[in-house]
């Protein structure tokens, strides 16, 4: 049987408790500087590091890699491209 503590413990590793952590202390360090691109400066971080993740999960297999993402093989591969994640030809 879990005990409440336990249910914080988890819920402080989850992925959206860590962004909401992230952000409020990027949020923090800008003291009176208006952010701008939050959206793509966000992405640009975390995009990259799940897709290296997943195609390290699949071996390298895009086919699995993209439907593990939920994405299209081609949307995937460019996304790959983008981040230089895989060589251009």
């Amino acid at each position: 049987m879990a005990h409440k503590s336990d249910n914080k413990n988890s819920k402080s590793k989850t992925l959206s408790e860590q962004v909401k952590k992230a952000m409020s202390k990027y949020f923090k360090a800008l003291d009176d500087i208006e952010p701008a691109n939050v959206y793509e400066m966000v992405m640009g971080e975390v995009e990259p590091e799940l897709l290296r993740a997943v195609m390290k999960f699949a071996n390298n297999n895009q086919s699995k890699a993209a439907i593990m993402l939920g994405l299209n093989r081609a949307t995937l591969r460019k996304k790959l491209q983008h981040y230089n994640i895989l060589e251009k030809p």
